[in-house]
């Protein structure tokens, strides 16, 4: 490096070197939003923006949840930098949803907990989803819909309406979820009968309802695992 170029880039460059070796494994929480900032910011040193997004939010993931405009709100970051660090969510998002249906899901429950924590974690009212299954248990292309969403403690979902629209994509199995804003994992007396309604109403029409989950920003339970299925 020439004593002409910044400081900056040669330790990018070693940022990037590291990153090819061995991954994010052995990063510091800051060097890893550093490394990522570079790609939204060419030509500045990133990492006391790195710093200081990690002290204002936490972690890499309260960086990437955070709303578009206390991101935009920071010293330094502009207005493009929020709006990419969003793409890069969605298309983790995305990532996660292609993955969850290439794999039969009696295999792999688990990518749609993942999937389900990114969608639903953050949220500030009550979400309602579900995902269609085919006989093979596969996840049905673009099988993932949004039914309800409702009040920060409560989103009204009627089991007929599931019912219904697990004929109307042919799915032979469904697997539910919504998300506790409150972040209490615990399901409730009205979360317990709705379940048993919506397993009444699919089973009423030939469908299965295979697991109900209860997602929040930083965990998720399922039905089936607590043996309420």
């Amino acid at each position: 490096m020439s004593e002409d170029t910044p400081h900056h880039l040669g330790h990018r460059a070693r940022l990037r070197e590291r990153f090819m070796r061995g991954g994010l494994d052995h990063f510091a929480d800051h060097e890893a939003i550093e490394l990522l900032l570079t790609l939204c910011i060419p030509r500045r040193d990133t990492k006391p923006l790195a710093k200081a997004l990690l002290a204002k939010f936490g972690s890499l993931k309260g960086i990437l949840d955070a709303p578009l405009d206390e991101l935009q709100a920071q010293d330094g970051i502009g207005q493009v930098t929020p709006v990419a660090l969003r793409i890069i969510k969605e298309t983790m998002i995305l990532y996660l949803r292609q993955q969850a249906e290439e794999r039969p899901m009696l295999d792999s429950v688990d990518s749609l907990i993942d999937l389900w924590r990114a969608r639903l974690g953050e949220l500030n009212n009550e979400v309602f989803e579900v995902a269609y299954l085919d006989h093979a248990y596969q996840l049905m292309k673009n099988g993932i819909e949004r039914l309800e969403v409702g009040l920060p403690n409560r989103a009204s979902v009627y089991p007929q309406k599931v019912a219904r629209a697990a004929l109307q994509r042919h799915a032979v199995y469904v697997v539910i979820a919504h998300n506790h804003p409150t972040g209490e994992l615990e399901p409730s007396p009205q979360d317990l009968r709705l379940t048993e309604a919506i397993q009444a109403a699919c089973k009423a029409v030939g469908v299965q309802l295979l697991d109900h989950i209860i997602a929040t920003s930083d965990s998720a339970t399922s039905f089936l695992d607590r043996e309420l299925l």
